[in-house]
């Protein structure tokens, strides 16, 4: 083995392992998550979006290395592919599903007047924003 190689299977192993231990916590932390209250779902989503942001960041930097993906066999690319794929419209999916499910939440309680003042406040200064903005042209 080349020696300079060692550090860098060194350094592989170390991802495997803490990709492993945070996969282990979020069991731990998710076991009851049925019955958490709101701000721990919060919580467990924004540490799960996080960590998925990390490891989409490390996998994207990953493969736009040149001298890894020389090395890349074509059917491990094909492999991640069809997971990437499956996961990649998996979240699509839920993206939809959980948006649609929220506006038609924010629709009843719009109709109930439940709709805190703030937020309304806050939606109609974004809106003044935008109008205020000059439009750009290529």
């Amino acid at each position: 083995m080349l020696p300079s190689m060692s550090s860098f299977y060194d350094n592989l192993e170390m991802w495997i392992k803490r990709q492993e231990e945070v996969k282990n916590l979020f069991g731990k932390a998710e076991e009851s998550y049925e019955n958490a209250d709101r701000l721990t779902l919060i919580t467990l989503a924004r540490l799960a979006f996080h960590q998925m942001e990390r490891t989409i960041e490390a996998f994207d930097n990953w493969l736009k290395d040149p001298l890894i993906t020389v090395h890349m066999p074509r059917e491990m690319l094909v492999e991640l592919w069809s997971k990437l794929r499956r996961i990649l419209y998996e979240l699509i999916d839920l993206d939809v599903e959980h948006t649609r499910k929220f506006a038609e939440h924010l629709k009843e309680l719009e109709s109930k007047g439940l709709i805190n003042p703030l937020f309304t406040s806050r939606l109609a200064s974004n809106e003044e924003k935008r109008q205020r903005r000059p439009t750009v042209t290529i």
